[in-house]
């Protein structure tokens, strides 16, 4: 579970690398999930929830900058999903983390394995090709 494969490439250097870094956060998410330890891992959750926010401000801010700079006409729909990605984050971030770790690590898990394949492979991959063909690899 979240391996990098060539199918999920942009074929845009940073924009890869960025997404990589989803990836990395899904691997800590799936380990807190089937570590069979019974350990409180509060302060773990916590961390890689704020890294998950954190991450998502920056390259959604660095990949609707790259979209407005090349006028990609999908623009104001794809803005319509990050904010849906980062108000489910807060969202996650509410609940009673202390109470409930293993109900939002694996919330957290599904939502972002969920946006890798919805979003990733199929809306990211739209502005590909227009990308692209105007020399941003």
């Amino acid at each position: 579970m979240f391996k990098w494969k060539d199918d999920f490439s942009c074929n845009i250097e940073e924009i890869d690398k960025q997404h990589q870094r989803l990836f990395e956060i899904g691997r800590n998410l799936y380990t807190l999930v089937t570590s069979k330890d019974d350990l409180d891992h509060y302060d773990e959750i916590m961390a890689i929830m704020k890294e998950l926010e954190d991450y998502t401000i920056y390259h959604f801010d660095y990949e609707e900058k790259l979209m407005e700079k090349y006028d990609y006409d999908q623009l104001e729909e794809h803005k319509k999903q990050h904010v849906m990605f980062v108000e489910r984050i807060k969202e996650l971030q509410t609940e009673d983390i202390d109470l409930k770790q293993d109900k939002v690590v694996m919330d957290a898990l599904m939502f972002v394995a969920d946006w890798i394949e919805k979003h990733i492979l199929k809306i990211d991959h739209k502005y590909k090709d227009m990308l692209n063909e105007k020399g941003v690899y």
